[in-house]
């Protein structure tokens, strides 16, 4: 026979692989006043690298796209993120590139605990009441979704390929790491960049670039043609 206290005995499993949370199978279920006690996302920082260069500092730009419908732990990107930093700073030292996680983990996952111990059967009671506890967070993404980016200089376009490949690796299910054909983090083509910023149709505008537009007071930002 065993003691109570042998019963209350709880023993700690390690996380569960990515194919229990892998697919959006659900409603999302953000966290809310209704769905408290959430463990916070294990991401420590959604930029890292040199955050506050401007647009023109970085022309060339390589993302991460997801080409499935489905759900990325915060562990995960964490880990992509890690695995893509470390080879950056290696390759083209800590101020020449800037990565950014463009997705962002609101969905909470859910574990029905059970008990693995001596005499559980009899404390257990299986399917009933199995709405679970909050466990961890996830990033839902769609198909053709961009997951990662990397902006730097046109010589360490190939090093960001490279990183963001080995980041890939982190994730389940299919990705693509893709060279966009726009002028770092902006919506311009790199072509007409250069041309639309000295026309002033394109302003700064720290990371990103915005374009003017003939509204409000009369300033240098909006005389342009």
């Amino acid at each position: 026979s065993y003691s109570f206290c042998t019963l209350l005995v709880f023993i700690k499993m390690g996380r569960r692989p990515a194919k229990c949370y892998r697919f959006c199978k659900n409603k999302p279920y953000p966290k809310s006043r209704f769905c408290r006690g959430v463990p916070d996302p294990k991401i420590r920082a959604f930029e890292t690298g040199r955050k506050r260069a401007d647009a023109d500092e970085f022309p060339a730009c390589v993302h991460v796209i997801s080409m499935e419908k489905e759900q990325l732990s915060s562990e995960c990107l964490e880990a992509a993120r890690i695995a893509a930093n470390k080879y950056m700073v290696k390759s083209c030292g800590k101020d020449g590139f800037h990565l950014r996680i463009r997705v962002h983990p609101y969905h909470v996952l859910r574990i029905n605990k059970m008990l693995s111990c001596a005499g559980a059967d009899r404390l257990q009671t299986g399917m009933r009441g199995a709405f679970g506890k909050a466990h961890g967070t996830a990033a839902r993404v769609k198909i053709g979704q961009i997951i990662l980016s990397i902006r730097t200089r046109e010589q360490f376009e190939g090093l960001a390929t490279e990183a963001l490949r080995r980041a890939k690796f982190k994730f389940a299910g299919r990705q693509l790491v893709l060279t966009s054909h726009k002028w770092g983090f902006t919506h311009a083509i790199k072509e007409t960049y250069k041309e639309k910023m000295d026309d002033k149709t394109l302003l700064y505008d720290g990371s990103y670039s915005k374009p003017a537009r003939r509204h409000g007071v009369i300033s240098e930002r909006n005389c342009f043609g």
